[in-house]
């Protein structure tokens, strides 16, 4: 018999939702054996088994809440024990080190960027606000300046989706260039962030013409974290496939600033100010499984295909987030879009604009991919911002 099982584990609680897809009435009677380790189905004169990884445990006389779901198949909740050691992808500025000899490849195509840099510092740039909270600190002039953060010769300051060094540094190496800044159109919209890619140079792929960073009009370079991949320069490369590595980068960008700064709402816009998704992060503590099933739907899709073959999936367990999210493109949401520019508890997240255009391009595949009735939330609608429905999906580290 086909069958597919979705599980959904809260690492916090140890509790999990349990769908068995694919279970139609017209299969009935079918038999649902549930223990430990294992799943077992029956129906007619078909049997399947479904392995569970083994850092899972399910409480079967925990089971309640049972109900068929049309669309989806057979809900049920349990008690699981669940330990996941899974390593998380290597982030970008967890690679950069003091004192030690990297290599930066573009992410994209793999094309070395800049072998065998060497940084002599690399240190955490603070919040984006500090000069504001300075005033408040001192009782007489303030005795820093923001050209304190400029990074000097050798140094690499990082902050959570980009790093700067000094433009006196060799930028681009052989495997990149540095183009001249655009003309500015007088209707391109207004930037708050750091850099606007019409009146700064940009750094590009001589290879696949990716855009990787900026040099900005205050002599500062900024890369983006979404763009490379480091490694020490003894290391083999070992390339991750792109969807994943954005994927992680967010994942972990996220995760990273919901626990520095207790803000779970982020706007995603490119180096021109536009806004392209609104998230809102719901929880981190999520592990996933999907074990392999024909699911009838061509237009489904999932998140592993790339690193996990269909015969092993049900064996492997995923560290995940959860995120609400409203696609902004062709001034969609627009109104929502406004209001939450003007939210100080919203944090504004900046990436190129062709990445921008795949993390949505994979958030909508991954809200496709879940079972009907997880894709949408209607509870925000007492926030006033969120009358409308939002889109659910994970992004798997």
């Amino acid at each position: 018999m086909d069958g597919a099982v979705f599980l959904e584990i809260r690492e916090r609680t140890q509790s999990g939702l349990l769908i068995i897809r694919q279970l139609k009435p017209e299969s009935w009677p079918a038999d649902i054996t549930v223990l430990p380790s294992l799943l077992e189905l029956k129906s007619g004169g078909g049997s399947k088994s479904i392995p569970l990884p083994p850092e899972v445990r399910i409480v079967p006389s925990s089971c309640r809440g049972l109900q068929y779901v049309p669309g989806d198949g057979l809900h049920m909740r349990l008690r699981v024990q669940a330990d996941c050691s899974k390593k998380l992808m290597p982030s970008v500025h967890k690679s950069l080190k003091s004192k030690m000899s990297c290599t930066l490849y573009c992410q994209s195509c793999g094309n070395s960027i800049i072998p065998g840099w060497t940084f002599l510092r690399v240190l955490s740039l603070p919040d984006e606000n500090w000069s504001d909270l300075v005033e408040e600190w001192c009782c007489h002039a303030n005795p820093f300046h923001e050209s304190l953060l400029h990074p000097q010769n050798g140094d690499c300051f990082l902050a959570h989706n980009y790093f700067l060094v000094n433009s006196g540094e060799e930028l681009t190496g052989p495997g990149a260039e540095v183009l001249p800044p655009e003309s500015q159109d007088a209707g391109s919209p207004s930037s708050s962030c750091i850099s606007n890619s019409k009146t700064d140079s940009r750094i590009i792929c001589k290879r696949c013409k990716t855009l990787l960073g900026e040099v900005m009009s205050s002599g500062v370079a900024k890369y983006y974290f979404t763009e490379l991949f480091v490694q020490p320069s003894e290391d083999v490369i070992n390339m991750i496939p792109r969807s994943d590595f954005i994927q992680s980068v967010v994942a972990q960008c996220l995760v990273e600033l919901s626990a520095a700064r207790s803000t779970f709402r982020f706007s995603i816009q490119a180096t021109d100010g536009t806004v392209y998704i609104l998230v809102w992060l719901l929880n981190s503590d999520t592990l996933l499984m999907e074990s392999a099933g024909n699911l009838e739907s061509s237009n489904v899709f999932t998140l592993l295909e790339s690193t996990t073959s269909s015969d092993s999936r049900s064996s492997e367990i995923w560290k995940a987030i959860k995120v609400l999210y409203h696609p902004c493109i062709k001034n969609r949401n627009k109104d929502l879009v406004d209001a939450w520019e003007n939210d100080f508890g919203v944090h504004p997240l900046t990436f190129p604009s062709k990445t921008c255009l795949e993390l949505l391009l994979i958030l909508s595949q991954s809200n496709a991919s879940l079972p009907p009735s997880l894709r949408r939330m209607d509870f925000f609608q007492v926030y006033c911002l969120t009358r409308s429905r939002k889109r659910i999906c994970r992004l798997h580290f």
